[in-house]
């Protein structure tokens, strides 16, 4: 660690650039995927703004469980299945995955179709489920 910390003080410059361009790229991939919302946050928004929570997970993970009255569309699906939620455009859509590394993709898609009010929740359903809120199956 002590070498950690002699590379850093000796590379100052170099270690702040990687660290700008870390945080860059960071920011970049955030702007590109909506808002990350967390488990509370989407409750708040199903219940106040009617939102609807998209499942991107496959069918077999669905049915093991997830959160109530989630619409479940796979996102190796989701490209040619999107016409199912147009009726949903004008309603916050909280995409949904098992630790919330996928919904970021199904996320952009969304934005690029129009959906301008579809944002992720953060540690997707593994988060939902260690905050001990309900699940279905």
């Amino acid at each position: 660690m002590t070498r950690f910390f002699e590379f850093l003080a000796n590379h100052w410059m170099l270690s702040g650039l990687w660290l700008a361009s870390a945080a860059a790229l960071f920011a970049y991939l955030n702007s590109k995927t909506g808002g990350s919302l967390s488990p509370n946050q989407t409750v708040t928004l199903v219940n106040k703004e009617d939102g609807v929570v998209l499942d991107v997970r496959e069918r077999k993970e669905f049915e093991k469980g997830h959160i109530v009255d989630a619409v479940n569309i796979p996102m190796a699906k989701l490209a040619e299945r999107i016409v199912e939620l147009e009726k949903l455009k004008d309603k916050p859509i909280i995409v949904v995955c098992q630790h919330g590394q996928t919904a970021g993709e199904a996320v952009k898609l969304l934005l690029a179709n129009g959906f301008a009010k579809a944002n992720k929740m953060g540690g997707g359903l593994a988060e939902w489920q260690a905050q001990n809120l309900p699940v279905v199956k």
